[in-house]
């Protein structure tokens, strides 16, 4: 059997996690688990940084735990990264678990931290570059590595199992992923007696967090509680489930293979909206499996799938609301939509206004006096006649009972519910729609038709041209 450091580095070739001469930074908390990785790292020859998160929560242990990290970057002479968090504090405000907060902060951090030390732009600068550079830059290879082994990916995968995550769940923690992959974890392999084993015979020096003992947090329950449990009926049980973990992780690749089939025949992408053909997802199997994996990334859950593939069978208009999308039915195809607000919005537009912008791009106004001008063929283009029009207009988003008579049709008035329908918009086009008023009338159904009674003719002395640009 394999000592702990020849499966260290086994497992590091194996899985191809890092190259030889890469720079690593430890995320290390001063636990036995990232004590014992700096130490194999060390053992190893690897040159490396270690990065500490301290999160207050724990008031003078926190602060003990600091300083440890900071003497055990004095004992490998290298550098010492530390990040102080008010993450109680920031938990309330985003109505989040104390450690779902502090596991974003922590890897927020990182993320900051590796662009910092590769010298690539912020990301959430919004005068950055939004095109970020490969992570090998100029040949560097730097990758962040934490301490996570093989019992916390029985609990991960066994908490996923219980939350009802499907096959993805499963799988568990894997040594590198997207969208991360200079993210690495080299102790998958191991567990932890084999660890704190190996601490002891190199005599490791660390700390020990105290709330690890409480089980007011889910994951401490499963380590603390349910597996040693199981463990008094199956005395195997973690072995057995690291074994699991393998074959989840084969049945996952197959699982997302076969997905991307499905996925590739179904999904269409239009305007920043999914299109999903109704004929052939009734005829795909298994539909609601296939259906969570579609929805999911848009807030749905799988408590809201029967929901969706009832849309199926229903009559244009019906739809399932997640907290950020829709699905809608619109004749032959369900849509997800981003939800819009329900409130029309209202944007007053003076006479000295030349340029307004507005959700879907902006209007400029170019008032014209004593002289006509060529009405162009261009549906983002609006000619009216200055006359009748009062300043100050209104661009608002259409509303049920609006009507206008559209150019072209003898002063016929004609509501604009029923003008879409002659136009063929869909559901999702309908809720785009804004038109520009006077005096509450319509004179302009933005990018489409302009009312009849604003055109311009041979008496018209000064007009307004009023041209959409799309955002």
């Amino acid at each position: 059997m394999k000592n702990l450091f020849e499966g260290f580095t086994d497992f590091i070739k194996k899985e191809n996690l890092f190259e030889a001469d890469a720079e690593l930074i430890i995320a290390a908390s001063g636990g036995i688990d990232s004590a014992v990785l700096c130490d194999l790292c060390h053992r190893a020859g690897y040159k490396f940084k270690i990065a500490h998160c301290n999160f207050q929560l724990r008031g003078e242990e926190s602060k003990r735990d600091e300083e440890f990290v900071r003497k055990l970057a004095e004992l490998y002479k290298t550098e010492v990264f530390v990040k102080k968090f008010d993450a109680e504090t920031i938990a309330t405000e985003r109505k989040q678990g104390i450690q779902e907060t502090a596991r974003d902060l922590r890897y927020f951090w990182f993320i900051e931290l590796w662009q910092q030390l590769m010298n690539l732009p912020n990301a959430n600068d919004p005068n950055a570059d939004s095109t970020i550079p490969g992570w090998h830059v100029s040949g560097r290879k730097l990758y962040f590595l934490t301490a996570h082994h093989a019992n916390d990916n029985v609990e991960t995968m066994l908490m996923n199992f219980f939350k009802g995550t499907g096959i993805n769940g499963l799988k568990g923690i894997l040594p590198k992923e997207e969208p991360i992959k200079y993210l690495v974890r080299p102790l998958l392999f191991a567990k932890k007696i084999d660890i704190r084993k190996y601490g002891k015979e190199r005599v490791i020096a660390h700390v020990e967090d105290s709330s690890n003992a409480s089980n007011k947090y889910t994951r401490n329950y499963f380590r603390n509680q349910l597996i040693p449990s199981i463990q008094t009926v199956f005395p195997n049980v973690e072995d057995n489930l690291i074994s699991n973990l393998d074959r989840f992780r084969d049945v996952n690749i197959l699982y997302q293979q076969a997905l991307d089939v499905h996925k590739k025949r179904l999904v269409v992408r239009k305007e920043g909206e999914v299109f999903i053909p109704v004929l052939k997802l009734k005829k795909s199997v298994p539909i609601n499996t296939i259906v969570y994996e579609i929805i999911k990334d848009y807030g749905f859950t799988s408590h809201q799938v029967e929901d969706v593939v009832s849309l199926l069978e229903s009559e244009s208009g019906k739809y399932i609301q997640s907290h950020t999308h829709r699905i809608i039915k619109n004749r032959s195809w369900l849509i997800i939509t981003s939800i819009r607000s329900v409130l029309s919005e209202h944007i007053l537009i003076e006479k000295d206004k030349p340029t307004v912008y507005f959700p879907d791009g902006k209007l400029e106004f170019d008032i014209v006096k004593g002289e006509k001008g060529k009405v162009k063929d261009d549906n983002n283009i609006a000619t009216l006649d200055a006359k009748d029009i009062k300043f100050p207009l209104l661009l608002r988003k259409w509303e049920k009972g609006d009507y206008f008579y559209p150019l072209g049709m003898n002063r016929k008035k004609k509501k604009l519910s029923k003008f879409f329908i002659d136009q063929k918009l869909s559901i999702t086009d309908k809720e785009k729609v804004w038109v520009l008023e006077s005096d509450k009338k319509i004179l302009w159904v933005v990018g489409m038709r302009i009312d009849e009674r604003f055109k311009i003719n041979e008496n018209t002395k000064d007009m307004i041209k009023v041209q959409h640009y799309h955002s």
